[in-house]
C-alpha cells in the first residue's frame, strides 16, 4: 500500500532571510528558488511582498521561472497584504496565498490590542479575501504553541468554513516540547468537526533546539505538511532544518506513515549554496550537511565502516550529496562551456555584459587555481551579485606587508561612488590593517561582528571565503568575498557588507 505523502514547505527565502545579515538580492533568492525546485521541494515559501519592494520583485521573479513547485506569498490577515500577494504570485504555475494572525493570549492582548471574537473576525475575513483571488490558501495560527486550545478550535472551524486549505500550527517562540506537540495536533483534528477538509501543517522554531523533534512528532499525530529551511536557518536559533526532517522521515520508513518526494542527491548542493549565499557557515558537526556528518576519528569505528557501512553510518554520503563537488572547468574551457555549466547550477546571466566581466573573472581565477569546482563558481557568482546601484564601494588595487618582528601595512586604492582613494594603514595582523584602512575612507562607524574564513573547497589553492557581519544603528548585515589570497578576500568582504549597509534596506519581518 502506498504512503501518504509529507509536503515539504520551504521557507528559506522567508523566514531563512530573517536571520540577522541573511538578507539576499533577488539574484540570489533565484538561484535558492531554482535548486529547491531541483530538489523537488513541494512549496517554495519565496517571500512577503509588503515588506518592501524589493521582497515584491523578488517573489515575482521566483513566481515567474519556478513551474514544478507550488509558489508561497506570505500575508498578515489584511486585504491591502493579500492584495500585494496575489499579485506577486500571479505570474505562478501554482501559487499559494499564506496569511497568518496571532492566537495566542499574550499576544492578541499585548500585540495586536484585539479581542479573542476580533481575531476570529478579521481571520476570517483575511481567508474569505484570499480566497476570492486563489484556491490555495494557508492559514496560519501565530503563536499557536501558547494558545488556548478552545480558542484555536474556534478560530480554526471558522477558516476552515471561509476556505483555508491548510491550517498551520506554529511553535512561533520554540516554546513546545515533543510530546505536548503532538498532543496538540491530535486534539485539534480530533476536536475540530471539518478538519479532515484541510492538510495539518507545522512551523517549529528552534529555540530550545526542539525543532526537528517538534516536528517530527506532529508528523506521526497526522501532521502532513511541514515548513522547514536549509540548514534550519531562521529567526534567533532558527527553523527545522529541511534536511533533518527529510533523512529522519526516509530513514525510518518503518515508522513514519508517509513520504516525501525529495531528490535527496540535492540537499548538499542546497546547503552548501545557502551557506555561501548568506554567509551563515555550517558547523561541521550538523547533522547531514555538516563536514564531518559522515567521517569517522575512532579507530573502532573506522574499522567497522570499512567492515560493513552499516556499522556506523544510516544512511550514505552519496545519498545526500556529499562527493558531487566535481571538477567542471579549467584555464582552457570557454564562454560556452562556462556558460552552460553555470545554467546547470541554476544560474541565469542576464545579460552578455555581467557574462562577461564573470567570464573573466572566472580567467583570472583559472591562472590561480587549476582545478575549479561547482562551489568556486557559486563564490565567483556571488561575488558578481552586488550591481553597480548598490556598489557605492569598491576596491581597485591592494598591496599587503606581513613580516616577521615588523608591524603588518596595508595600503589600498578604493574607489567609493566613481572617485578613487588610496588609503595606508598598520594593524595587529593584515586583515586588522585591511579593514583599518578601508575604514578611514568610508568611516562608517560600524561595529565588526563577526569574522570568519572558510575553504570553499580542499587544497592549498582553494578559495577562502570570508564572511564579515556589521551592525550600525540597530542594523546587522552580512558581506562575503572569496578569493585565493585571504586578506583580498577579507577586504572585498568587509567592502560587501559596506555597500549592503549603505543601501538603506529597511522591510517588515513577519514572526509566525
Amino acid at each position: 500500500m502506498s504512503k501518504e505523502q509529507l509536503i515539504i514547505f520551504d521557507t528559506t527565502l522567508r523566514d531563512g532571510e530573517q536571520s540577522p545579515g541573511a538578507s539576499m538580492t533577488k539574484e540570489e533568492k533565484l538561484r535558492i528558488a531554482r535548486q529547491l525546485e531541483r530538489m523537488r521541494v513541494n512549496v517554495i515559501e519565496a517571500g512577503f511582498p509588503a515588506a518592501s519592494n524589493g521582497d515584491f520583485a523578488a517573489v515575482k521573479a521566483v513566481a515567474e521561472v519556478i513551474k514544478d513547485s507550488t509558489v508561497a506569498a506570505l500575508s498578515r490577515a489584511f486585504d491591502k497584504d493579500i492584495s500585494r500577494a496575489l499579485e506577486a504570485i500571479k505570474p505562478a504555475a501554482s501559487g499559494r496565498i499564506h496569511t497568518f494572525l496571532a492566537t495566542s493570549p499574550i499576544h492578541m492582548e499585548k500585540k495586536l490590542r484585539m479581542s479573542p471574537d476580533d481575531v476570529i473576525a478579521a481571520a476570517k475575513s483575511a481567508v474569505r479575501f484570499a480566497r476570492n483571488g486563489i484556491d490555495d490558501v494557508e492559514f496560519s495560527c501565530e503563536d499557536a504553541g501558547r494558545s488556548e486550545l478552545d480558542f484555536l478550535c474556534r478560530v480554526i472551524e471558522a477558516v476552515i468554513k471561509e476556505g483555508a486549505t491548510t491550517i498551520n500550527i506554529p511553535d512561533t517562540v520554540g516554546y513546545n516540547v515533543p510530546e505536548q506537540f503532538a498532543e496538540r495536533i491530535k486534539q485539534l483534528r480530533a476536536r475540530i468537526p471539518n478538519s479532515d477538509k484541510v492538510v495539518w501543517s507545522v512551523h517549529c522554531h528552534n529555540d530550545l533546539g526542539l525543532a526537528v523533534a517538534n516536528s517530527l512528532a506532529a508528523v506521526m499525530a497526522g501532521a502532513r505538511q511541514v515548513e522547514c529551511t536549509i540548514n534550519g536557518l531562521g529567526e534567533r536559533a532558527g527553523n527545522a532544518s529541511l534536511e533533518e526532517i527529510v533523512m529522519a522521515v526516509r530513514t525510518r520508513q518503518d515508522i513514519f506513515p508517509c513520504e516525501t518526494r525529495i531528490d535527496a542527491t540535492q540537499i548538499v548542493p542546497a546547503s552548501k549554496m545557502v551557506s555561501s549565499i548568506t554567509g551563515f557557515p555550517v558547523q561541521p558537526n550538523k547533522a547531514i550537511v555538516g563536514a564531518n556528518a559522515f567521517a569517522h576519528e575512532s579507530g573502532i569505528h573506522q574499522d567497522g565502516v570499512l567492515k560493513h557501512r552499516e556499522t556506523y553510518e544510516i544512511m550514505r554520503a552519496e545519498d545526500v550529496g556529499w562527493n558531487a563537488n566535481k571538477l567542471v572547468l579549467g584555464k582552457l574551457s570557454g564562454r560556452t562551456a562556462f556558460r552552460a555549466r553555470l545554467k546547470e547550477l541554476g544560474i541565469e546571466v542576464e545579460s552578455e555584459q555581467v557574462l562577461n566581466t564573470a567570464f573573466m573573472r572566472f580567467k583570472e581565477l583559472a591562472d590561480k587555481k587549476h582545478e575549479i569546482f561547482d562551489e568556486d563558481l557559486h563564490a565567483l557568482m556571488s561575488d558578481e551579485a552586488v550591481t553597480p546601484e548598490n556598489e557605492r564601494y569598491r576596491l581597485v588595487s591592494s598591496m599587503f606587508h606581513s613580516e616577521t618582528g615588523e608591524v603588518p601595512l596595508a595600503r589600498l586604492i578604493i574607489s567609493t561612488e566613481g572617485i578613487e582613494k588610496e588609503a595606508e594603514a598598520s594593524g595587529s595582523g593584515p586583515v586588522d590593517a585591511t579593514f583599518k584602512a578601508i575604514e578611514s575612507i568610508a568611516a562608517s562607524g560600524s561595529e565588526l561582528l563577526l569574522y570568519s574564513v572558510t575553504a570553499i573547497t580542499t587544497g592549498t589553492d582553494a578559495q577562502g571565503e570570508v564572511t564579515v557581519r556589521l551592525a550600525k544603528d540597530g542594523r546587522i548585515v552580512n558581506g562575503q568575498g572569496a578569493d585565493t589570497d585571504i586578506v583580498v578576500a577579507s577586504a572585498k568582504a568587509y567592502i560587501h557588507a559596506l555597500n549592503t549597509l549603505s543601501s538603506k534596506k529597511e522591510k517588515l519581518n513577519p514572526q509566525i
